[in-house]
């Protein structure tokens, strides 16, 4: 599990908090649960009325994506492509077969190598896996643009929320005592429907959609790698086409591990 998404939103809404407290606040008057059900209810119904219910029922799974997203090493990648050229150059492409049985290996992986293995053209190849590729990044930003719309719809329910305690309020001007209390908790609406859309929902937006870079990025690598085993490219060569994907401290991580291995 990745506990940094979660230590940043903690990190944020401490910091509104202490600010509040250090300014002689006391946390219990952020605490308003008329406005929290305006705020969160309000925004739930307006992303559920947006969204089709397939894709709002997956929500779970793409909160879990957050906190513990997939792990990728592309520089694990690159070895285990340029050792799987080395082999095919050797014996032929009749050996991926042993590396498509493998358990742990991943699914798109298995698909890629399994079309090499059955003799499918490249073009074929790259078109199944290319479309493969896009449907998962169409998904994940699907993921994404709920939230972004949460952030959207939650500072408008804020707003709203403070229009009803406004409302509330002035319809005990009789009583001006309590007036001051009242109109607090009117603003607590807004502060809750501005103050989760920007340290909530659109950050969480923001995340998928990095996340699903890195894994478009993946899996161009991998497509890339299984078209070039496939046409027999030297492994030196696909080596150094694979490396494009990788960034600095990448390559002088792949550098390294090679050395060591030499």
């Amino acid at each position: 599990m990745d506990f940094t998404t979660l230590i940043f939103i903690i990190m944020g809404f401490g910091s509104l908090v202490g600010a509040f407290v250090f300014e002689g606040g006391h946390p219990s008057a952020l605490l308003a649960p008329t406005a929290a059900l305006i705020v969160f209810g309000g925004t739930i119904a307006a992303v559920g009325i947006s969204f089709p219910f397939r894709d709002v029922k997956r929500i779970g799974r793409v909160i879990k994506n957050i906190f513990s997203p997939r792990k990728i090493d592309l520089v694990g990648l690159l070895i285990f492509f340029r050792d799987l050229s080395y082999k095919t150059r050797k014996t032929g492409l009749l050996t991926i077969e042993s590396e498509i049985a493998t358990a742990d290996i991943d699914p798109f992986i298995k698909k890629g190598l399994q079309l090499v293995v059955d003799g499918v053209e490249p073009s074929t190849i790259q078109g199944v896996l290319e479309m493969d590729i896009e449907l998962t990044s169409e998904r994940h930003h699907r993921g994404a643009a709920m939230f972004e719309a949460a952030g959207g719809f939650s500072p408008t329910m804020g707003i709203i929320g403070t229009v009803m305690g406004l409302v509330h309020v002035l319809g005990s001007l009789d009583d001006p005592k309590n007036l001051g209390p009242k109109i607090s908790v009117a603003f607590i609406a807004t502060l809750y429907g501005v103050g989760f859309a920007n340290l909530l929902w659109l950050p969480i937006a923001s995340k998928l959609k990095a996340l699903d870079e890195e894994e478009f990025n993946e899996k161009k690598l991998m497509m890339e790698a299984m078209l070039l085993i496939q046409s027999g490219i030297n492994p030196n060569t696909l080596v150094e086409k694979l490396k494009g994907f990788l960034d600095k401290k990448e390559i002088e991580e792949y550098d390294n591990s090679n050395k060591e291995t030499e």
